[in-house]
């Protein structure tokens, strides 16, 4: 098992274990925000199950029905617990705000020991998935992150609420934590579409792609550009080089070159040569309708 896999199951025993502790304590003490807290760490829980599972799957190497490999699953995971954590903190928002309307009766002081052992238990677990490198885990240690603010956010809530008896905290803090907590799914989403949509990478731009090869001696042109990533780690690009160099060994490996400086790793190249029947003008027009139809080469 690889580190990434193990930090992420010893997070989910963690937290499977952690959020039903939680929930117990939230019924126990009558506290929202630690009945949202629990709300909270069980969807990351299960999300972190969807993650390492489909975190193995991610690893396997392409094959003939899968040719890109199964990284996009990994992105997959994300996704899901994504939704799982959107889902989960509209209804905190809610059992918050009926709190507000109809408050009951809390009980400070065992929120304060709850508040304290879930700043410790969160802050190990943190600490234990702090590295990895795939976006699946970057969301789950994110989580656990969230998880220690959350629980620092209650104990100095039930700290304040023991000394001026005001049970409205609790409800505020409940919703806090859960638009915190959406407002970070919404980034991760975007983050997530994009890959989906085909997105050109964040640190990625075609034009400077473009100017870096045309600097490369033989090359007359370079067009159909086309630049994608599997997880937000791994890039690809096609393209099109138009050039009257004779030793096309030689050029596409200072293709290659140029293009791993510029963190695309995977690069395919098609060449061709001036008198080429793919008519200049029609490639440059990537919207051109009928130009798309001639060559149907996009990666999907």
């Amino acid at each position: 098992m690889k580190k990434t896999e193990k930090n992420i199951l010893t997070a989910f025993i963690l937290n499977i274990a952690f959020s039903i502790f939680e929930l117990l304590g939230g019924i126990f003490t009558n506290s929202i925000s630690i009945m949202s807290d629990a709300v909270h760490d069980l969807g990351d829980a299960l999300s972190i199950g969807i993650s390492l599972i489909l975190e193995k799957i991610s690893k396997k190497k392409p094959d003939d029905r899968y040719t890109y490999g199964y990284a996009r699953y990994s992105v997959l995971g994300a996704l899901i617990t994504t939704i799982v954590l959107t889902v989960g903190s509209i209804f905190v928002i809610i059992g918050g705000l009926r709190r507000i309307v109809f408050p009951e009766v809390i009980n400070y002081d065992g929120m304060i020991i709850f508040a304290i052992f879930g700043v410790i238990i969160n802050f190990l677990a943190a600490y234990f998935t702090r590295d990895g490198d795939s976006i699946n885990q970057k969301a789950v240690n994110l989580h656990m992150l969230e998880d220690v603010l959350g629980w620092v956010v209650v104990l100095i809530g039930s700290i304040l609420m023991k000394f001026t008896n005001i049970s409205l905290v609790d409800s505020i803090m409940s919703i806090g934590i859960a638009i915190f907590i959406l407002i970070n799914a919404f980034k991760n989403l975007k983050d997530i579409l994009d890959l989906f949509l085909e997105k050109v990478p964040k640190n990625i731009s075609v034009e400077e792609i473009k100017k870096h090869l045309l600097e490369i001696e033989g090359i007359l042109n370079v067009h159909h550009i086309h630049i994608w990533s599997m997880d937000g780690y791994t890039n690809y690009s096609t393209m099109h080089i138009v050039t009257e160099e004779k030793n096309i060994k030689e050029l596409k490996t200072k293709i290659r070159e140029k293009m791993k400086k510029l963190n695309i790793y995977h690069t395919t190249i098609e060449i061709e040569d001036e008198n080429d029947n793919c008519d200049q003008k029609e490639c440059e027009i990537e919207s051109n309708f009928e130009e798309h139809n001639h060559h149907h080469h996009h990666h999907h």
